[in-house]
């Protein structure tokens, strides 16, 4: 893991962060080795690593499942959450200087999360998510109560057009007064996918604004798809 956490350190974040402020998004390629991805997916049944499971077609949020981890997260998750935290909230507080928003978020994901218990936000939100053939996830935003930070990654399992086709992994931007914007990504298995929670900066004619954004999954037309979903704040339920 000491190897893990080197390789995350070594990112480069300067990229990132002009990906990021450009588009709302920002893949990193090969983060994990296909051993860890593939042990993630053997590790969905063990149940002992998990506070609920969500069928999403019971709430009409797709076809599909996922599973919330409990704490203590397995390793990865942890030290995946505690070191590109940081990174991100640099570039988090760069948007809410720009917008005018009257926000700082902490330095450090313990901060964070302190912030997050002291509003009642007590648990985990890493996950895990599973779609057969026909799965799919509708458009949504991931923000769990008041206190929530405006960035996520997701981490992918397996290989697309061998393990399944379809499931790309799709973003729309609403820009104000303007019709939305389809983003359709498909990276690879083991490469990591940060992108923005809900909004991102704009730079107009008279300074920035806001414009919304949305994620979700197209649907699978063959075989499995596994994803890891990293997000940083603790939920309410």
């Amino acid at each position: 893991m000491k190897n893990f956490k080197t390789k995350l350190a070594t990112i480069d974040w300067q990229a990132v962060s002009e990906s990021m402020n450009g588009k709302g998004y920002a893949i990193v390629p090969k983060i994990l080795p296909d051993e860890q991805c593939n042990e993630l997916i053997n590790e969905y049944s063990n149940e002992k690593l998990y506070r609920k499971t969500v069928i999403m077609e019971r709430y009409r949020f797709g076809l599909g499942e996922y599973k919330y981890f409990d704490y203590p997260l397995p390793n990865i998750i942890q030290i995946i959450r505690e070191t590109i935290y940081p990174k991100l909230s640099t570039i988090a507080n760069l948007w809410m200087k720009v917008l005018n928003i009257n926000k700082i978020f902490p330095e450090t994901l313990e901060e964070l999360l302190s912030l997050c218990h002291q509003n009642k936000q007590l648990k985990p939100t890493p996950l895990i998510l599973k779609y057969g053939k026909g799965g799919y996830n509708t458009l949504h935003q991931d923000l769990y109560g008041d206190v929530y930070f405006p960035m996520q990654c997701v981490l992918f399992l397996n290989k697309p057009d061998k393990d399944y086709t379809g499931g790309e992994f799709v973003l729309t931007q609403q820009t104000p007064r303007a019709q939305s914007k389809a983003i359709v990504l498909k990276p690879k298995k083991g490469d990591l996918l940060i992108f923005t929670t809900n909004f991102r900066p704009v730079k107009g004619t008279r300074g920035y604004y806001r414009v919304n954004m949305k994620h979700g999954v197209s649907e699978v037309i063959r075989g499995e798809r596994h994803t890891l979903g990293v997000i940083f704040h603790d939920a309410t339920s």
